[in-house]
């Protein structure tokens, strides 16, 4: 079993920044992808970036360029550097982890089976 901690959420204003903390525990030997994902009130999970232990990146188009994923050198955290914060980026944001996630599901949740409890985002002036 796979446990998944986030932090680091709160308030930003618009162009502000903010950096998430996923720490991963239990069998983290079996976890190869970790990836943010974001929800706002009402709509779907959205994939925002992903990372495996090989450091290859995926980002959705709506973060490239805003947002930096990077992982802990043990692999067992994984952060989301967020800049240039807009108030449609505020929602309740997860860390998810796998062994195995295949490519047409890298920015999908049911490519992954682990997940943390979330950590919120808001995005006001």
């Amino acid at each position: 079993q796979v446990e998944l901690v986030e932090s680091g959420g709160g308030s930003a204003q618009p162009g502000g920044s903010l950096r998430l903390s996923c720490v991963a525990s239990g069998t983290t030997y079996v976890v190869f992808w970790m990836a943010w994902f974001r929800q706002a009130p009402g709509q779907e999970r959205e994939g925002l970036a992903t990372i495996n232990r090989d450091g290859i990146i995926q980002y959705d188009d709506s973060v490239k360029g805003r947002f930096t994923i990077s992982q802990a050198n043990d692999k067992k955290a994984v952060y989301l550097e967020m800049n240039g914060l807009k108030p449609e980026d505020a929602g309740m944001y997860y860390c998810a982890a796998d062994s195995l996630v295949v490519r047409t599901s890298y920015l999908r949740a049911n490519g992954y089976k682990w997940w943390g409890q979330g950590t919120p985002v808001t995005v006001s002036s």
